[in-house]
This record gives C-alpha cells, sequence and structure tokens, in this order.
C-alpha cells in the first residue's frame, strides 16, 4: 500500500520547535544531540511494510525546503527574528541524521542524531509519518475516519450548548490520524466554535488565520544538562534566563516538570514570576499543580488572576471543563488539547514519543512529575540527576 506525501510543508510542525530552535541557533550551535523514539502502548506490532513506508515518507520530507510564503509567514510572527528566517531559507532536513530499523518482533526502532538545531526539528515530523503510516496500514481508514467525524461533531455540538465553556489550543500534531483529518479538525472548531483560540500546527495556523501558540518543551531545558559548565540543578535557571534573554517577555509561558516543579520553583523567583506570563502543566495530578503554583503567585505578592495555568497533559474535554470550572475564579485558564481533538477514533491512539537522550555525548533526561513518564538510556545517569535536585532541594528548604 503506498501513501501520498504524508508532510507537504516545514511548517507542518508544532510552533514551539521554532522558538527553541531559534534559541539555539542564537546560543547554542556547538550542541548536537541525539533523539530516540519510543512507542508506549503494549501489543503494538509495526511491519516491514509500515517500517518501509516510513522510510520513504522520510526520505520525501528530507526532499522539502520552505518556500517564500512560508518564510514570510514565519517572519510575521512577532517574536521571531529575521536572521532565524534567513537562516530557515538555507535549512533543510538531513536524511543522513535518521535511522529507522525493524526488529524481528515487530519494534520500531528510530533515531535521530546531529547537530542539535537541525536534529530538533525531525521530531514532529517523525511522529506525524509514524503515526499517519500505522493507521492508514493496519486499520481501514474509512471505518476511523467515520467515527472520528462522529466524535467530533458531538464535541462542536457540546462546545456550541453550553456544555463545554472552557478556551483552548488544538495541539495535536504529534498524534494526529492523518494529515487530511488535522486539517479539518482545525478548520472546523475555528470557523464553528467560538472556543478554539489557536493551533500548535505552525501550517494550519497560516493557513486559516489563526494563532500559532506554543512555547518550549522539555527538551529544552534538557539540553541545558548536556552543557559542562552548568550544574544538573541549575538547569531551569539557565534555561528560563536564556529564553527571556531571547524573548524579553514575549512568549513565555514556562513549562515546570522537566526536572520536577518542586526544583523549577526554585528558580522561578520573584524576577522569573514577573518575566513570564504563565505556567504549563505536563504531568502529576493538576489540581494539586495548580494549587501550588497559585501559592507561589502569593507568595511573591502576585496576583494569580494575572497569570495563566496551561493544562495540557493528556486533556480530553470533560477534563479540561472540570479544571476550567475549578480554577476560573482564581486564575487566568487555558488549555492544549492535542490526541482528543486530532485522532479520537473507534481505535486507540498511539501513545509514542522521540525524545531527547544525549548532548554532545552525555545522557539527558526528564524527570517529570509522574516517575513513569521519566525516559533515559542511563539508569546510572537518571539516579545521579534524582540524586543532584534531592540533594539542592533538601539544601535550600
Amino acid at each position: 500500500m503506498k501513501l501520498q506525501p504524508i508532510i507537504t510543508s516545514l511548517l507542518d510542525t508544532d510552533l514551539y520547535k521554532f522558538n527553541m530552535d531559534q534559541v539555539i541557533f542564537h546560543k547554542h550551535t556547538d550542541l548536537c544531540g541525539q533523539y530516540i523514539f519510543k512507542c508506549r502502548n503494549k501489543g503494538v506490532v509495526f511491519t516491514p511494510e509500515m517500517a518501509q513506508e516510513i522510510k520513504e515518507q522520510t526520505d520525501h520530507l528530507c526532499s522539502l525546503t520552505f518556500n517564500k510564503e512560508e518564510l514570510d509567514y514565519l517572519r510575521s510572527i512577532r517574536f521571531i527574528k529575521n536572521d532565524y528566517v534567513e537562516f530557515l531559507r538555507l535549512w533543510h532536513p538531513i536524511r543522513d541524521y535518521v535511522t529507522v530499523e525493524l526488529s524481528k518482533d515487530g519494534e520500531l526502532d528510530i533515531r535521530v542524531e546531529g547537530p542539535l538545531f537541525s536534529a530538533m526539528q525531525f521530531e514532529i515530523f517523525l511522529l506525524e509519518i509514524v503515526n499517519e503510516v500505522y493507521f492508514r496500514m493496519k486499520y481501514d481508514y474509512d471505518t476511523l475516519l467515520n467515527s472520528a467525524k462522529e466524535k467530533l461533531d458531538k464535541k462542536i455540538l457540546a462546545l456550541n450548548d453550553g456544555t463545554y465553556t472552557f478556551h483552548f489550543a488544538e495541539f495535536g500534531c504529534r498524534r494526529r490520524l492523518s494529515r487530511e483529518w488535522e486539517d479539518v479538525v482545525v478548520k472546523r472548531l475555528a470557523t464553528e466554535t467560538d472556543k478554539c483560540v489557536g493551533t500548535s500546527n505552525v501550517y494550519l495556523a497560516m493557513k486559516y488565520d489563526l494563532t500559532p501558540i506554543g512555547t518550549y518543551a522539555h527538551e529544552y531545558v534538557q539540553m541545558y544538562q548536556g552543557i559542562d559548565e552548568i550544574p544538573l540543578a541549575y538547569t531551569n535557571h539557565y534555561a528560563m534566563r536564556d529564553w527571556y534573554d531571547e524573548y524579553q517577555g514575549d512568549n513565555g509561558t514556562a513549562l515546570t516538570d522537566t526536572v520536577t516543579t518542586d526544583l523549577f520553583l526554585k528558580d522561578f523567583n520573584r524576577s522569573m514570576v514577573n518575566n513570564y506570563t504563565g505556567v504549563r502543566h505536563d504531568s502529576a495530578d493538576p489540581y494539586e499543580w495548580g494549587e501550588k503554583m497559585i501559592r507561589h503567585y502569593q507568595k511573591y505578592g502576585v496576583d494569580p488572576k494575572t497569570k495563566l495555568l496551561l493544562f495540557s497533559d493528556s486533556l480530553d474535554f470533560d477534563k479540561a471543563q472540570a479544571l476550567f470550572e475549578y480554577f476560573k475564579d482564581r486564575t487566568k485558564v487555558s488549555f492544549g488539547i492535542g490526541t482528543f481533538c486530532s485522532n479520537d477514533t473507534c481505535e486507540e491512539a498511539l501513545n509514542i514519543v522521540i525524545k531527547l537522550q544525549y548532548v554532545n555525548g552525555r545522557p539527558v533526561a526528564k524527570l517529570s512529575d509522574t516517575p513513569g513518564k521519566a525516559m533515559c538510556r542511563d539508569s546510572d545517569y537518571l539516579e545521579y540527576l534524582r540524586r543532584s535536585v534531592e540533594f539542592r532541594l533538601n539544601r535550600e528548604k
């Protein structure tokens, strides 16, 4: 079964890839990274035909470059700088950085290795490719599409009849059913409801004149673990400092849980609280996290109603509504909803990730507030990172 090209534009990715890459381009071009794929679902088997299709789709991806319209659109985003856009005029994905292999038992092994400013761009593209290849080649695609349409119709009805009263952004790139389906979802949510404030997908934001939404991901903080001069327990400090230096308070929502939220709060001092517009939740109990963040703002005399709590951890619409009802009178609240926008069908969605594992030959890791979300190839390093975090937390009680 031969598929049509899945990636047709290099804007078909999450905004935060450009945000992070711009910081790397200006400050850390000497960093090299290795990313590794993992499927968290049990019992998922990829066939040789799927692996071959993934390789061919990756070949096509690496034939693409940015066109003038795409570059002009990036320039129109207020915090994307012209020198970085000019770099992207010359840049394209390099095929030699990616290896795709399949074990005898159907386990997919994808690795990306190269200069970090280039290697990091592959993550979303490859996840989009793997998802679409898997669902088109394993199932009857029309059956999946019909079930997705039925569920989307119900969501739109609920967004319009008062069942759901919150505002949200579509965050569905990485785990979407297909490129064509995410396009339908974003168009319908934006035109048939007044609740969708934008999308993380830069191409669809351009196509439908929506706000592109995103700041940074765990990999951005993780990369500082690979810089020799930076103590492990202070990576959030250096990451936030560079981010503020780059964006001067614009594009300012901080992700709290890369090496635990408790450690993040040690560096989220009065200056950073004032410099950042809000924080994003991505692991552990969202209610406990929200209460913790509100207390932290109050500690510095900041009215929580002036700050944003952005929730984005495995949200469906019912969970988002419950969180909105709980926090809406105490702070600004928004949501990023991914899989339940772009791949809510009659079949279970894939829980797949491509995570940064090494920087300049050194292991890096995400600890998270949910232990099961930790992913590191080096167990000794992971334990060392945990002890470094615990040491600082205990020392600065």
